[in-house]
């Protein structure tokens, strides 16, 4: 869409008329240098047609050129449709424990047993498309840590590996501070300073190169936030049998969250974990809405090398007349 940015500055084309119409030309007396005795000899000269007919286009030219020059300086602009803009957000890695302990039958999601994995899905998805952005980002553990999705916008996609991530897939043990250090190792790379790390076990540290705690002091150091999630049912009478305790290590999952300014939930069943996800969306809540942006491109330059070129014209018009 066509837009001026000084729509008033077409006020100005009435100008050349109001400068004629009050400023009266000078008539200058002259005195006659020579005397033609004849004069009626050229009375039918060609030179008054001629000079006539350069006065008309003279005038149109610099009517041409002037209405172009004022286009030119009321600046039009065209507009492109809307565009959004990615949203500032935050970065939020999500770091998922595969080991075979998270096999465990113990989560019931609707009228179904799950394992702590397919439970662990179930809400996890449901964050994630609330998250709209956030850049998400998703790390998966075992044996070792591996990236499975870097920081992005396309919730869809880090949505649907996670969907396709198995037990196992990454080994049997669990490595935490792996996991906490190849976030530390993708996030530090960005330069935005609100970097956050869900880390979601059942377990404790069975696994790895790299200490738990010796990862959490440099994820302090890097303005990382961590959020760890205990997953896993106490011991309790379920399914009509006896169900042993997890191997949790809430002690050292509390501390990691304590050193790097996050904090610990214990996820027992689903309510919980939808209850800690909402708990989650109110400690790192989203900036600030979506932005829109509209594309704009100058045109000015169009209507002043048209004025430039009738106005050129009549001049030289004006000196072939005068000539």
């Amino acid at each position: 869409m066509l837009e001026f940015e000084w729509l008033w500055m077409f006020l100005l084309l009435p100008l050349p008329l109001i400068v004629r119409f009050f400023i009266k030309p000078v008539k200058q007396q002259r005195e006659q240098a020579l005397h033609v005795p004849f004069l009626r000899d050229f009375q039918h000269a060609p030179a008054s047609h001629t000079s006539n007919n350069f006065s008309w286009w003279i005038m149109a030219f610099s009517m041409i050129g002037w209405i172009a020059f004022v286009t030119a300086i009321a600046r039009p602009i065209m507009v492109g449709e809307n565009v959004s803009l990615p949203v500032k957000g935050r970065n939020i890695m999500m770091a998922i424990d595969l080991s075979g302990s998270m096999r465990e039958e113990d989560y019931r999601v609707g009228n179904q047993w799950v394992d702590r994995l397919t439970a662990t899905k179930f809400v996890a998805g449901q964050f994630i498309q609330r998250r709209k952005g956030d850049r998400i980002g998703l790390i998966l553990f075992g044996d070792q840590a591996y990236l499975q999705a870097p920081l992005t916008f396309d919730r869809q996609t880090v949505l649907r590996l996670l969907n396709e991530s198995a037990l196992g897939l990454a080994g049997q043990k669990t490595a935490i501070g792996d996991a906490i250090g190849l976030a530390i190792k993708r996030l530090r790379t960005q330069d935005d300073n609100e970097h956050v790390l869900i880390l979601l076990t059942d377990g404790e540290n069975t696994a790895g190169s790299v200490g738990v705690y010796e990862a959490a002091e440099v994820a302090a150091q890097q303005n990382l936030k961590i959020y760890t999630v205990g997953i896993g049912a106490d011991a309790q009478q379920n399914r009509g049998f006896f169900q042993s305790a997890s191997a949790l290590d809430e002690a050292t999952l509390k501390k990691i969250a304590k050193m790097t300014k996050g904090k610990y939930f214990r996820a027992r069943d689903t309510q919980e974990f939808q209850r800690i996800y909402e708990e989650l969306d109110r400690l790192e809540p989203i900036v600030r809405d979506q932005e829109q942006w509209r594309p704009r491109t100058d045109l000015f330059f169009w209507p002043l090398s048209i004025a430039l070129f009738f106005l050129s014209l009549a001049i030289v018009l004006r000196n072939r007349a005068g000539g």
